[in-house]
């Protein structure tokens, strides 16, 4: 298939806008034959439109349903979009074993996707009542058993951190309080605990749901862990001149991925009185020196887009860098067990 060609049949996947379309083809700079990792593949709209202009994707997605869903898109895809469901943090690995490195393209919509909201069985959003899952993958511990057994203050980290919740520890004891009571094992019970911990909206207007559900999920998937590590992946596999692409949509994702492009490019290092060592040579260009957000128009169109935050770079000749989880931002909750031992 040629360049320029839509796809039709696209099985399952959601009637899905992806974010920011143009800007992020324009980083990635497709090229008819090229390589692309859509390291997030979600509904599939970036690796749709890569697909378009004649590009080769591997798409990976940990949520089993996104896979599933893009099967028939695959399929009329003349062999040129490779479906793995696993960890964009493992895209790296993902791509040599399939023989798919060294690619020209890395792109990550990171977060949780609008086809994981819709469905209230899966437990990410308070709008539709449903169980407390939050889980993006097959496994791991659900957000159900994380409230109904880590302690509050362990509770109050984990939402005050990945939240940014002024009023964590209000919510954290609250949520003790109810499940003496019985457990808590639903989204529309959990959200009104913590309305009722946190008092009106106030002049942000969010509802009071909105943070401590963010950072339940944050935790559940260790998502910034993982955002950190794709990062370090997409350097280590990329061509020189690939373009890394990645669309974050609130404050926590973003700093990281501003503070590694930055650390990577040196932009605050060295100086001709200091010169850079070999190993600190920067690994990335900036494509532009701040985030790309959306217009007007494309956020009246869709709502979603309204928080949506682009970065873009280069990648040079320079050797990868071991990753740094401090020195990029990654917040740690210190003292506080992982998920897994909740399991």
């Amino acid at each position: 298939m040629m360049a320029g060609r839509t796809f039709s049949g696209d099985g399952g996947l959601a009637r899905h806008v992806p974010v920011l379309l143009p800007e992020v083809l324009d980083g990635l700079a497709v090229v008819e034959g090229g390589r692309y990792i859509d390291g997030t593949f979600g509904a599939g709209g970036y690796s749709r439109a890569i697909l378009e202009k004649g590009g080769t994707v591997l798409a990976i997605d940990r949520d089993p349903a996104a896979i599933e869903a893009g099967a028939a898109l695959a399929a009329g895809s003349g062999g040129r979009l490779r479906l793995v469901e696993g960890n964009f943090a493992d895209l790296d690995t993902h791509a040599r074993a399939v023989d798919f490195a060294p690619v020209d393209g890395v792109v990550l919509d990171v977060g949780v996707s609008s086809m994981q909201l819709d469905e209230a069985e899966r437990g990410f959003s308070f709008r539709l009542d449903g169980p407390l899952d939050m889980r993006m993958g097959r496994g791991g511990v659900d957000a159900a058993t994380l409230l109904n057994s880590a302690s509050a203050h362990d509770l109050a980290a984990i939402i005050r951190i990945y939240g940014e919740e002024r009023k964590a520890g209000r919510i954290a004891r609250a949520i003790e309080r109810a499940r003496q009571a019985e457990p808590i094992l639903r989204t529309g019970r959990l959200a009104e605990i913590i309305a009722s911990a946190a008092g009106p909206a106030g002049a942000s207007r969010i509802h009071p749901a909105t943070r401590t559900f963010q950072a339940l999920r944050i935790f559940i998937n260790r998502e910034l862990d993982e955002l950190a590590r794709s990062l370090g992946a997409a350097e280590a596999v990329l061509r020189e001149g690939g373009r890394l692409v990645v669309v974050a949509f609130h404050s926590l994702e973003d700093r990281i991925v501003k503070r590694f492009l930055q650390e990577r490019a040196n932009v605050t290092r060295g100086s001709r009185h200091q010169p850079l060592t070999h190993s600190e040579q920067p690994t990335f260009s900036l494509l532009a020196r701040g985030a790309i957000e959306p217009g007007e128009t494309e956020i009246e169109a869709n709502p979603r887009a309204r928080s949506a935050r682009l970065r873009a770079a280069a990648r040079t000749a320079a050797p990868a860098r071991a990753l740094d989880f401090a020195a990029i931002g990654v917040p740690q909750l210190r003292g506080v067990v992982g998920p897994e031992a909740y399991q």
